[in-house]
């Protein structure tokens, strides 16, 4: 009779082991993980001067200036990660710069509503939330 008992405890044991295997395996799905909305945090989704300029909502004399500084903060930017002379830690001084100044210009370009739309919109440490901010 005790041995009974103890095979039916094995086979019980046994069966619910198989069982929650098999819903395990249901519920992975293997669908690879959906990418971050554009602009979102932890993309690396690239505004465009068209989509910018539709956001903002800008003139035709703000959006030529704001396309400009754009393209030259841009250009500025790709120069300076193919340089290969310089240690990552200038390279991050110097990329700082860069959009130091593109957002200087962004400010005499924009009226103060449009420019904190636009820091809101624009990808950067300024809009990540604090726990992914990194720590050095």
């Amino acid at each position: 009779m005790k041995l009974n008992k103890t095979l039916m405890m094995a086979a019980l044991m046994a069966g619910s082991l198989f069982a929650t295997g098999s819903l395990q395996a249901q519920d992975n799905t293997n669908t690879p993980p959906t990418a971050p909305a554009p602009g979102a945090p932890g993309g690396r989704a690239r505004m465009t001067p068209e989509q910018l300029t539709k956001d903002l909502g800008l003139s035709d004399d703000q959006q030529a200036k704001f396309k400009e500084a754009m393209q030259d903060m841009r250009k500025k930017q790709q120069d300076l990660r193919k340089d290969t002379t310089l240690a990552q830690e200038d390279k991050r001084a110097k990329m700082k710069e860069i959009n130091e100044a593109f957002q200087a210009k962004a400010k005499e370009i924009l009226t103060a509503e449009q420019f904190a739309k636009l820091q809101k919109l624009m990808p950067g440490p300024r809009n990540r939330p604090a726990a992914a901010t990194p720590k050095n």
